[in-house]
């Protein structure tokens, strides 16, 4: 890298949220998604500090501790496979439906996620980790619109 370019954004490696027992933070965000626990990290009394949803290339991070009020615009989008059945079980889960003209609900703890399907956005996984998430690689035809006037093909 030249010393006057500054680094470009690639990605997110990961998003961490505060909740307020990881314990039950998992059993929320299980009752919503599929997911693997990639990793925790424990306090000295054996209690669960942080725990990692794997995610891929990419996890979400809970971490024990939420102090604030719920987020009223601050969020951020996950990415599933099939949306269709989440507003369902977010309702199942006690999650709040945020009113407006995306998918938003809001955990326990008020963080405010988006939740928006993979063959919607212009977002591509690689074919391997595609693979292991068992998610098809097929974009919509707004997606491959988006991503071609980018130069990006697909």
């Amino acid at each position: 890298m030249t010393e006057n370019r500054k680094p470009r954004l690639v990605g997110i490696n990961h998003v961490a949220l505060e909740v307020g027992d990881i314990d039950e933070a998992l059993s929320f965000y299980g009752r919503l998604f599929e997911f693997e626990l990639r990793g925790e990290t424990r306090d000295d009394d054996g209690t669960r500090s942080m725990a990692f949803i794997d995610m891929g290339d990419q996890f979400l991070a809970l971490s024990r501790g939420r102090e604030g009020g719920p987020d009223a615009h601050r969020h951020f989008g996950l990415v599933v496979d099939d949306r269709s059945q989440i507003e369902k079980l977010a309702r199942a889960a006690g999650a709040d439906m945020v009113e407006g003209p995306f998918l938003d609900i809001r955990d326990p703890w008020g963080n405010r996620i988006e939740i928006v399907e993979y063959r919607d956005l212009q977002f591509l996984k690689s074919d391997a980790v595609l693979e292991y998430l068992g998610v098809s690689p097929e974009k919509s035809d707004q997606a491959k619109t988006d991503l071609s006037e980018k130069g990006i093909a697909v």
